[in-house]
């Protein structure tokens, strides 16, 4: 049996791994690379698997990056079912066409560029067609049943405490007369978080694929995370400005609900203030989470069910801001405002234009509450940037920039081991995945140390025969040849950019520009050294 890992290798985003044996060919999630340019350049390469060749394929959760290549793969072949949890299946219908949409802004606007300049147009990765399409493949499954899926290939999808419906999945799978067991965390959340359920125990496996995102971090106390947000509301208030949040639609933006709702329920939230949720995409996904209850862990229930009680995610003083124009009458507030919308990293979406409206104001606040990946907007001012670019134009950044780091939707160290821990039999190997290096190889040495376990960091495109676990050469069913290279291109220039990207903000605030002129000349050279 071979497992493949062609994306989520080294990276936080873009997860697809195909598991193969002589019967079938299978894969659990296909998602979209975010971030650098070097990743993202992965989008619109063909898929380093024949689409065709994949009989059927699992979703764990309505992240992008980790469907949100689906309707690429159907595109080009894929012609299976996607196997989900009913609530995946529902935001993915949502989720799914929204993101062919942003495909076809991107590429619209890429395109006027590229015709001013005289070059050819590009295709978008796929169209809001492709996406709806797409959705006709998936077939949602209930939780917690052992389904037949393949001939030799049993499932089962286990809460994962991540997002409304994400999912562990258990694969039995059968070949030569021998029975392998592989269980994929997905993204693996945090025990106590509000409106989930907790991660499910699994017991026993042979290989585990694990993600890493916080492999080396300890995330805050949940308790403390409502205060931590009513801080950053009262300091901003004070000083009249705008609280703009930059959230992801799915869980994010409920997860701020829900402690507005505490803070309300408390006295302890301004009732003059008004709460905007200006994302088209987040307003559906918020509708869907208050009507799936099923889902809700047994505190959220009480509060759906008390009589005279207020739904959770219902705010009194919430608006729901669906069109362009109301979005665009919010940036005529100032004081006594919280606008929280997508793109939860400052990519795409609504946001960019509040980011445009409020960041060079000194009176407003542009708190994050998730996971900013390398590369992203989100990313560079938090990293502390002083001017960045929107929509074209420069903006100065001179609004207050806060971090809460307990709105995490993903497992801590801590989280991620105990939960490797409630293990009763130790796997033959596991596989930590979607994590940057700093997180992979500290949870990989404390994995080692620790639990003396076997653990294993694939790179992108890496193979590994199960029960052996002798790493194979990457191979390319298409552009057979070309890729070793490319991809060593690829990952000289990502390492050399993330290299100059420390050395700028270093030297920038210090003026020293000729020394930030001279490092570039010489890093380019070295790129050079390495890819010819």
């Amino acid at each position: 049996m071979k497992l493949r890992f062609l994306g989520a290798a080294r990276s936080v985003t873009g997860s697809f791994f195909v598991i193969e044996t002589g019967a079938t060919r299978f894969a659990v999630d296909c998602g979209l690379f975010q971030g650098p340019r070097t990743l993202q350049e992965r989008n619109y390469q063909e898929f380093t698997v024949n689409p065709k060749s994949i009989q059927f394929l699992i979703a764990t959760h309505a992240h992008i990056d980790h469907i949100g290549l689906i309707p690429k793969l159907c595109k080009h072949g894929f012609e299976g079912l996607v196997y989900c949890s009913h609530a995946t299946e529902e935001l993915a219908q949502i989720l799914l066409p929204d993101s062919g949409y942003i495909q076809e802004s991107e590429v619209e606007r890429k395109n006027r560029k590229l015709s001013r300049a005289g070059k050819p147009a590009i295709e978008p990765i796929y169209t809001v067609e492709d996406a709806t399409r797409s959705l006709k493949h998936f077939r949602s499954l209930n939780q917690d049943e052992v389904i037949d899926v393949a001939p030799g290939v049993q499932l089962r999808l286990r809460d994962a405490g991540h997002i409304l419906g994400a999912c562990i999945v258990e694969l039995w799978v059968e070949e030569d007369g021998k029975r392998i067991k592989l269980v994929f965390s997905g993204d693996l959340g945090n025990s106590g978080q509000p409106i989930v359920k907790d991660p499910s125990t699994i017991e026993s496996a042979d290989y585990i694929i694990l993600e890493s995102t916080y492999g080396s971090r300890f995330h805050p106390e949940l308790s403390s995370r409502s205060e931590a947000l009513l801080d950053v509301i009262n300091r901003t208030m004070a000083k009249g400005g705008n609280l703009v949040i930059p959230a992801f639609a799915v869980e994010r933006t409920q997860d701020l609900l829900y402690d507005l709702f505490l803070l309300n329920l408390e006295g302890k939230l301004d009732p003059e203030i008004t709460v905007f949720i200006d994302s088209p995409l987040a307003i559906a996904a918020t509708e869907i989470f208050q009507k799936h209850i099923e889902f809700y862990d047994d505190v959220t229930r009480q509060y759906v069910e008390e009589p005279n009680s207020q739904h959770p995610l219902k705010l009194m003083n919430l608006k729901f801001t669906r069109t362009q124009e109301e979005s665009v009458g919010i940036n005529a507030r100032q004081g006594k405002t919280i606008i929280i919308s997508a793109s939860g990293m400052c990519e795409a979406g609504r946001i960019k234009h509040h980011l445009k409206n409020n960041l060079w104001r000194p009176e407003a606040t542009v708190l994050f509450v998730g996971y900013q990946a390398e590369g992203t907007l989100g990313k560079r001012i938090l990293s502390g940037e002083k001017v960045v670019t929107i929509h074209g134009e420069k903006v100065a950044v001179k609004a207050d920039i806060q971090f809460i780091e307990a709105y995490s939707a993903h497992a801590d160290k801590k989280g991620l081991t105990n939960w490797v821990k409630g293990f009763v039999t130790p796997p033959k190997g596991v596989f930590l995945v979607h994590g940057e290096d700093e997180s992979l190889n500290a949870l990989a040495e404390h994995f080692r140390t620790e639990l003396n376990l076997p653990v294993f960091i694939p790179q992108w495109l890496d193979e590994f025969t199960l029960g052996a676990l002798e790493p194979l050469e990457p191979k390319m069913e298409y552009r057979e040849g070309i890729m070793p290279q490319a991809l060593q291109a690829e990952q000289a220039y990502l390492a050399l950019s993330l290299k100059l990207h420390d050395m700028f903000k270093e030297n920038w605030k210090e003026g020293r520009y000729d020394k930030i002129m001279k490092a570039v000349q010489e890093l380019e050279q070295q790129l050079n050294r390495q890819i010819t």
